[in-house]
């Protein structure tokens, strides 16, 4: 392949793992970074919002956002997030993968700020606010999906490029811990410096005034991270694929690239020409040959992203009722507001520190060794075994004695599914398809799994409702029960093993070897000089 591969694609194949890569990982990284504190901070203070902009005089227990308002908050995020990865993934594809990067982070930047300064004091006007930056921030977050994992996909040799990727999207863990962390040192400071009885002794004094600036810290802090790396944003070259391959500008790519490498890397004017003069390179996004070449992978990329975020966003739904089982969220009337979401935070660090952090860490360490399609078939596999040997003797686990087993089983669950899916559906669709449509693919793949994400967060809240309806929370109608979706979330995990049967394995192969890009000329050259063809692509 490297004969009929540009000089300047072969040369960052197999360059030797430099600065440029760890850079890379760095700048692409401090992205994914802030979008999962920006996504994940909200779990912290929904809690505090309610007690806040929902108390009810005499209610025994702390007020609460209302379904509807609940769903909204948690959810606008999930929609923007779909709607950016779609649309910037679709402009990386043509405008390039600079020009838009910095983009994203802009719009992150400035939503994060404005989510934190919602506008008045009135349930109503506060909650849309905070739902409308919301719905921006996810857009600008969405964005980075696409554009960070073709920029390092594009960027890494053949040899770690799976780990490169995965390293960018494991920055996810240390933002949700340092969420989880934040939120704990902002509780402390104000619990110490405003203290107040529980709610249980005086429910109006349990919630003090300046708690409202809690919340709105939180969610402001997280346009640092963004901010700090716009500037190293701006700096970063274009990719020398989309430069080379989608533009054909094969000078520039030349020339960016040596500079990155830093070795002389030669023009190939004449190839790129070559190249862009190929029409049977030039098929569209959907066209008949795309799916002949392609459709099959597009269909396992997206139904495996999607089939592991009903499952990894459902597993929230047990998430309460572990942490008040084994007494790290005592019951909310006992505690004061800004009390609460010390505890809650305590406990999401936690579960990140022991089981989600480790689990990213793990795929890094492994992708390049074991490949995805085994690391992502063994994820589905242990989270379906462990689903369903929390499910089935679901009432077993209920038992006191018995909720240190359940806990343990629950992070197993969450350590499996970064260990696993949930970063091999990130890293495979950044490789496996053509340069040109690379963006748009790997956008509409997260944007499935995005939409998976909104049923498991939310058609499973309802879901997990207990069939009488006397036991259900406030505002919900009668579900099917927790043990029931339990075992509904272990086929889904079932059916994420059978469709990885359509995802190639990209472990140690050049792009342009996963996406067929070369297979023309492969061809041609074979039949001109007639030799028998031993080697395999």
């Amino acid at each position: 392949m490297a004969g009929d591969q540009l000089n300047v694609l072969n040369a960052l194949d197999v360059a030797k793992t430099q600065w440029y890569h760890f850079t890379a990982i760095v700048v692409a990284g401090m992205g994914f970074f802030t979008d999962a504190y920006d996504l994940f901070c909200i779990s912290l203070v929904t809690k505090l919002l309610g007690r806040i902009y929902y108390h009810v005089d005499g209610s025994v227990k702390p007020g609460n956002l209302p379904p509807n308002v609940s769903a909204a908050v948690n959810g606008v995020a999930f929609v923007g997030t779909l709607t950016g990865q779609l649309f910037f993934g679709w402009l990386g594809d043509k405008l390039g993968r600079k020009k838009v990067y910095g983009m994203t982070l802009m719009v992150m930047v400035i939503c994060s700020i404005a989510s934190g300064l919602s506008f008045g004091n009135k349930p109503k006007t506060v909650m849309t606010t905070l739902c409308f930056f919301r719905f921006w921030l996810g857009f600008g977050i969405g964005g980075d999906y696409p554009l960070s994992a073709t920029i390092m996909s594009e960027y890494a040799n053949k040899k770690t490029r799976g780990a490169f990727i995965a390293a960018v999207f494991a920055m996810q863990g240390f933002g949700i811990l340092t969420g989880g962390i934040f939120a704990i040192i902002i509780a402390a400071v104000f619990e110490a410096r405003f203290p107040a009885p529980a709610y249980q002794v005086d429910a109006l004094m349990s919630t003090v005034p300046q708690a409202d600036y809690v919340w709105r810290i939180i969610l402001m802090v997280g346009a640092l991270p963004a901010a700090m790396t716009y500037y190293s944003r701006s700096k970063m070259p274009e990719t020398a694929r989309y430069t080379a391959l989608v533009a054909k500008d094969a000078k520039l790519a030349a020339s960016n690239m040596s500079k990155v490498l830093q070795v002389e890397i030669e023009a190939e004017h004449q190839r790129v020409e070559e190249i862009s003069r190929d029409q049977s390179r030039q098929f569209g996004l959907f066209s008949k040959e795309f799916m002949k070449r392609h459709g099959l992978h597009l269909l396992g990329t997206t139904s495996t992203w999607f089939l592991l975020d009903i499952a990894f966003y459902s597993q929230n739904l047990f998430q309460k009722d572990i942490f008040s089982a084994i007494g790290w969220i005592p019951p909310a009337q006992t505690m004061n507001a800004i009390q609460e979401v010390f505890k809650i935070a305590r406990a999401q660090t936690l579960i990140a520190l022991c089981s989600t952090v480790p689990g990213y860490w793990f795929t890094v360490a492994f992708i390049d060794i074991i490949g995805r399609f085994a690391i992502q078939m063994m994820g589905f596999f242990f989270m379906t075994v462990f689903m369903f040997a929390l499910a089935i003797p679901y009432d077993h686990w209920t038992h006191k004695d018995n909720r240190i087993g359940f806990v343990a089983m629950y992070s197993l669950t969450f350590f499996f599914a970064n260990f696993g899916p949930n970063a091999t559906t990130f890293v495979v669709p950044a490789e496996i398809f053509p340069a040109r449509f690379r963006s748009t693919c790997h956008g509409i793949s997260a944007a499935s799994g995005k939409l998976g994400a909104m049923v498991g967060a939310f058609g499973f809240l309802y879901l997990a409702q207990s069939p009488d309806k006397n036991k259900t929370e406030h505002g919900y109608p009668p579900g099917i029960g927790v043990k029931n979706s339990l075992i509904v979330l272990g086929v889904v995990n079932f059916l994420g093993m059978v469709f990885t049967l359509l995802v190639p394995e990209s472990k140690g192969k050049s792009l342009e070897e996963m996406s067929g890009e070369n297979e023309n000329n492969d061809e041609s050259n074979s039949s001109s000089s007639n030799n028998n063809q031993n080697s395999t692509v």
